[in-house]
């Protein structure tokens, strides 16, 4: 942090905040399931394995056909009972009976497992399966589909039927999986993606965040839904108000309308949105990326469907542009069986680790769900304060050191962030001093400060940012005139930036253009048509 920064906020030196930091997991207790078929995957296995100081022989190697969805029968015969057999023959586990008869797990030795890519990740639907499901709701009675890893989360438990969820007893707990006591269940994260380079950058990021702790903004897509979608707008809008706490600076968009194409999302290290199918907003724009480390999460029900596709779904494109850790579905979980958003945001600050904040999160097992990413990695492991310093965090520590000092006091907050914002021309401190009055229905205020930021941003895509908030403020108030006008104006001054396309469709939203002519239609046909003929076969 720069001094006169510091002076300004009486930051003397790093301050420890009275955080509850969770304990890490046990590397000795995370088991390692590559592709002995694929080299790649192996070699993946192996430098997790060192970068996290998990014992070489926590690795198991299956015999599995490299591929995304697998059968049931080759599930059961590839990956469950040889992982079985190895458990067994390590001494990983004492098994038990209950009262039903079931073989599980009376004490494990391994907590975690961390599937390589190499290991599918869908178990396909099985028709030949015949199960009684009469005591399943009608849309659980034929769906004996899953992931690999929410399959696997069960593994010790012999008689787990195929068909619909089953309940996870880490639900909305707030302890470390090793404090709860669940010996015959297991956390599945998997470090997977696109491709192998974006797998071993995975592993790089967490490790690299992790000595500085996970920095930046904070972009919420509420995309208002009709319906019965009420329980994930809760989640976005608690993932607001603790932000807002905590003092992450956060963008929420309320809109029936996702983030529009292009739009700038700069310095995002956390973004939670939903609920169309395939990427847009920011991921459209070639040059966008999420922060090192960041944690993006976009609620779709097929997500992660196509995990290893760059271009389709989420988790892929998230995973390309960036970042570290994401969760998704590999079919149809339904709402309340996906991730709780607003529990994994709580349990990453309270500083666990991406898994068991994923498994807490999730109130289903034999599901649909997958957690993307180092499952050790803990992004905010230094929201008390400590860590390596960074220039690019400094405005984001200040801003959360204000929070937690003057938190309780906010006129002593804001007027200690807007010295330090006019004493270094600070533009994101103008910047989330506009958000913050924005948040509090202080709308005139807020708009003198992005109209400040706007003129202190070097970067024109930041200093358009500052237009989009205006033009939203204006078009909640309800003057969808000013709002368009506004946008006009932004537009005009940043007319030579892809972001600039965020502007244009809002544009296009609140002021469509006049439909063709019949003249303009009939010249449009003509030029397709012609363009047919003359195209080569």
């Amino acid at each position: 942090m720069n001094m006169k920064l510091t002076v300004t906020l009486t930051l003397l030196t790093p301050i420890l905040f009275g955080v509850l930091i969770a304990a890490p997991i046990n590397p000795k207790n995370v088991a390692i399931i590559y592709n002995t078929r694929v080299a790649a995957s192996k070699d993946l296995a192996v430098y997790y394995a060192t970068l996290r100081s998990i014992p070489k022989e926590n690795l198991i190697g299956l015999n599995v056909e490299d591929k995304d969805q697998i059968s049931r029968k080759d599930y059961n015969a590839q990956i469950q009972e040889p992982l079985r057999k190895s458990f067994t023959n390590r001494n990983w586990w004492t098994m038990t009976r209950n009262t039903q008869g079931a073989q599980l797990p009376s004490a494990s030795k391994i907590t975690t497992l961390v599937c390589m890519r190499g290991i599918p990740f869908k178990i396909q639907r099985d028709a030949t399966i015949q199960e009684n499901t009469s005591k399943l709701p009608t849309p659980f009675s034929k769906a004996n589909e899953a992931s690999v890893d929410s399959e696997l989360a069960l593994l010790g438990i012999h008689r787990t039927p195929a068909s619909g969820p089953q309940t996870n007893p880490y639900f909305k707990k707030d302890v470390a999986f090793s404090e709860a006591g669940i010996s015959y269940m297991f956390m599945v994260g998997r470090i997977d993606g696109p491709d192998y380079s974006i797998c071993k950058r995975l592993i790089d990021d967490a490790v690299a965040t992790e000595k500085r702790g996970l920095w930046g903004m904070c972009y919420l897509d509420k995309a208002l839904k009709s319906g019965g979608y009420t329980m994930g707008e809760k989640w976005l809008e608690t993932i607001f108000k603790t932000n807002l706490k905590t003092g992450i600076p956060t963008v929420i968009d309320r809109n029936k309308q996702t983030f529009t194409s292009h739009y700038p999302m700069n310095d995002a290290s956390l973004y939670y949105g939903w609920y169309t199918r395939n990427k847009n907003g920011a991921l459209l724009n070639p040059s966008f990326k999420f922060r090192r480390g960041a944690v993006a999460v976009h609620l779709h029900s097929y997500s992660a469907s196509q995990l290893r596709n760059a271009n389709k779904e989420w988790t892929g494109p998230i995973l390309a542009k960036g970042a570290a850790a994401t969760v998704g579905n590999v079919y149809e979980p339904y709402l309340h069986l996906t991730h709780h958003f607003d529990v994994l945001h709580d349990r990453l600050l309270k500083g666990y680790t991406l898994v068991e904040a994923a498994y807490m999160a999730v109130s289903a097992l034999s599901w649909q769900n997958v957690v993307i990413g180092d499952p050790l990695y803990r992004p905010f492991m230094h929201l008390n304060g400590s860590g390596k310093k960074h220039y690019d965090d400094n405005t984001y520590r200040a801003i959360r050191i204000a929070n937690e000092r003057w938190g309780d006091e906010p006129d002593t907050m804001v007027k200690k962030i807007r010295t330090a914002a006019a004493t270094k021309a600070n533009p994101k401190l103008y910047e989330y001093l506009g958000l913050w009055h924005q948040a509090y229905d202080k709308n005139d205020i807020a708009i003198a400060f992005f109209q400040t930021a706007v003129k202190r941003h070097l970067r024109e895509s930041d200093q358009l940012r500052q237009w989009l908030y205006v033009a939203d403020i204006h078009r909640q108030a309800g003057d969808k005139p000013l709002a368009i006008k506004t946008l006009q104006k932004a537009r005009k001054a940043h007319s030579g930036i892809p972001e600039i396309k965020s502007a244009t469709a809002l544009l296009n939203i609140l002021n469509p253009p006049p439909p063709p002519s019949a003249a303009d239609a009939k010249k449009k046909s003509d030029h397709k048509k012609l363009h047919k003929k003359s195209s080569p076969n």
